[in-house]
């Protein structure tokens, strides 16, 4: 499975910015999806996650403020940020995991996303 991540970028405090991920060579569903992200100096921590049934969980930075959805017919994640904070600068990862056998776990190169203030 690659995962290809785009749509990263330099934007203001206030803006918004949509990323994408796709996944490739993917052979099994039931596979979860999602961003994960890592700010200067600080450990990757969850942003969002989507199951294939659409179960989403949110991480506490992105509560009410980014919205992540999935298109499983074209195997890709969007998360959409809205009200950037300079905070919400990092590196952003997306992942593809499935837990049921066969299982899997593949994460994409990251996008940097920079948030001036």
């Amino acid at each position: 499975v690659q995962l290809q991540a785009s749509g990263g970028g330099l934007v203001q405090a206030g803006d918004s910015l949509t990323l994408a991920c796709a996944a490739s060579g993917r052979t099994f569903g039931a596979a979860d999806m999602g961003w994960y992200r890592r700010a200067p100096g600080k450990q990757r921590e969850l942003v969002a996650t989507i199951s294939s049934g659409g179960i989403i969980k949110y991480g506490d930075s992105a509560k009410g403020r980014f919205t992540i959805s999935r298109d499983n017919a074209k195997n890709t994640v969007h998360l959409q940020m809205t009200s950037l904070k300079a905070e919400d600068t990092a590196v952003y990862f997306c992942r593809d995991r499935r837990a049921m056998t066969p299982s899997y776990d593949y994460w994409g190169q990251g996008t940097q996303v920079t948030v001036s203030s």
